[in-house]
C-alpha cells in the first residue's frame, strides 16, 4: 500500500475513534481538527490535493475545511480499499465516489470528518457536523427547518432543549439528503422529512414526507444516530445494501 503525503500542519493527526452510539461494520470513519490560521499556501500542493477554483478564491477558513475533509476522505479510502484518490466535485456539487463505494464528507468550525464503505454492504451514507445553535438562533430558524408537527413538539421543550432539537433536526435532515440523493438523484428539502422521535442516547427515527422513488416514498421510515462533543453535533444516516 502506498504511503500518503504527510498531514498538513493545520490539521491534527487523523482520529479513527467511532463517535456515535452504533458502530457500522465495514465502514471507515476518520476525523481531524484543523486551524485555518496554520494553513499555508503550499499545503494543497504538498498534500497533492487540487482545490477547485471556488476554493482557490475563498478565504482561509473555507480552504482549510476543504483540505481537512479531503485529507480525511483520502486516508479513509486507502484504509478501506487501498485507493489513493480524492473524490472530484460533480456538477451537482456532490462528491463523485468510485462506482463500487459510497461515503460522506463533513466539516464545521475546526473539525472535519469522512466516512466510506463498499456499496455491497452500504448503499448510502450521509454524515453532517454542526455547531450547537444558540437558543435565540434556534428559535429564529425553527420555522425554516421544522415541519408543523415538529414545531408542535418543540413548543413543549425547555429553551435549552429547543436549541438541541433544532440543531439535531437540521443535521439529520442534511445527513438524510447526503445518504439518499446519490440513490434517488432528486433534490429534496427540510419540509420533505420529519423527525418522529429521538433519544438522549443518540438514536433518531425519521419519516419521508415526499415521493422520491418507488422505494423511497412518502411515509417511508428510517433510522439515524447522533453524538455530541465539545458543543458540536455529528449525525449519520446509513442505508444498508
Amino acid at each position: 500500500m502506498n504511503s500518503l503525503p504527510p498531514i498538513p500542519a493545520c490539521c491534527t493527526p487523523l482520529d479513527a475513534h467511532w463517535p456515535l452510539p452504533d458502530a457500522l461494520p465495514g465502514t471507515v470513519l476518520l476525523s481531524t481538527r484543523f486551524d485555518p490560521a496554520r494553513l499555508e499556501y503550499e499545503d494543497f500542493r504538498r498534500c497533492t490535493i487540487e482545490p477547485p477554483p471556488s476554493i482557490q478564491r475563498s478565504v482561509a477558513k473555507r480552504q482549510a475545511e476543504f483540505l481537512a475533509g479531503r485529507v480525511c476522505v483520502r486516508a479513509a479510502l486507502q484504509q478501506l480499499a487501498g485507493l489513493d484518490c480524492v473524490p472530484a466535485i460533480g456538477e451537482d456539487r456532490a462528491p463523485v465516489w468510485p462506482a463500487h463505494l459510497c461515503g460522506s464528507i463533513t466539516h464545521t468550525t475546526g473539525r472535519a470528518a469522512a466516512i466510506v464503505a463498499h456499496k455491497a454492504q452500504w448503499r448510502g451514507l450521509g454524515m453532517d457536523l454542526e455547531n450547537l445553535l444558540s437558543t435565540e438562533r434556534a428559535e429564529r430558524l425553527a420555522g425554516e427547518i421544522l415541519t408543523p408537527c415538529e414545531l408542535e413538539r418543540m413548543a413543549a421543550d425547555s429553551r435549552d432543549q429547543r436549541a438541541l432539537r433544532v440543531t439535531l433536526t437540521f443535521s439529520v435532515k442534511e445527513s438524510l439528503f447526503k445518504a439518499l440523493y446519490p440513490i434517488v438523484q432528486k433534490r429534496f428539502y427540510f419540509e420533505h422529512a420529519q423527525v418522529l422521535e429521538w433519544t438522549e442516547d443518540g438514536h433518531v427515527r425519521l419519516r419521508l414526507l415526499t415521493d422520491l422513488s418507488r422505494e423511497w416514498h412518502n411515509g417511508k421510515e428510517l433510522d439515524a444516530q447522533f453524538g455530541m462533543k465539545d458543543g458540536q453535533l455529528l449525525s449519520l444516516v446509513s442505508i444498508k445494501a
